[in-house]
């Protein structure tokens, strides 16, 4: 039901943010990196970002710059959820304690009459 409330950005939001927060982006992520920094040791010629790799720093930072915002966006989401969630289950908590007092109730009335019943019993078999 949550899901399908969502706007396109957020459910975007939420994907982006499952996958940054997974081990296959980050093994893929480090693959890329080595690779990176291979290429760059062993050209001959035309080393495009030579150490202290400042373009693949300058990547990192943009990835991070935007990153940050959508994981935090999908957090507040989840926040929302858990809250939707807390309140759901509160209300549910609500209505079992209400049924079981009423049960309750009925229990001690009909422990009540069988008392009654059972002393009217006890008067009877005194008067006789």
């Amino acid at each position: 039901m949550h899901k399908e409330s969502l706007a396109f950005g957020q459910r975007l939001a939420d994907q982006v943010a499952n996958g940054m927060g997974s081990w296959r982006f980050i093994i893929w992520q480090t693959l890329i990196v080595i690779l990176w920094m291979t290429l760059n040791v062993m050209a001959i010629v035309g080393h495009w970002d030579p150490y202290p790799y400042i373009l693949l720093n300058l990547v990192f930072s943009t990835q991070a710059a935007y990153a940050a915002p959508i994981i935090m966006m999908a957090q507040n989401r989840q926040s929302e959820r858990d809250r939707a969630q807390a309140d759901a289950d509160y209300q549910t908590n609500c209505e079992a304690k209400k049924e079981i007092e009423e049960l309750l109730e009925k229990l001690n009335s009909i422990e009540i009459d069988k008392l009654d019943k059972i002393l009217a019993l006890l008067e009877k078999a005194d008067k006789k």
